[in-house]
């Protein structure tokens, strides 16, 4: 009998993980600049543009090459 399993995650690429850490540092650098930090914030701001530009580039490449499989 098989076993199904339903907390497991879906597997990541690069582009989204590089999107979700282009979040992660927009949201620190909005943080940082209400509190005051505004070198940090712009610090942030920064990295959180180039690693969305690079997401979004990994995203379209991923989808124009699409899957490659072998038929069985």
């Amino acid at each position: 009998m098989p076993v199904v399993s339903f907390n497991k995650r879906p597997v990541q690429g690069e582009g989204e993980k590089m999107l979700y850490y282009a979040l992660v540092f927009l949201i620190l650098g909005l943080v940082a600049s209400v509190l005051g930090a505004y070198a940090v914030a712009a610090v942030a701001s920064q990295i959180a543009w180039v690693l969305f530009v690079i997401g979004i580039v990994l995203l379209i490449v991923h989808m124009v090459s699409g899957r490659r499989t072998l038929a069985p």
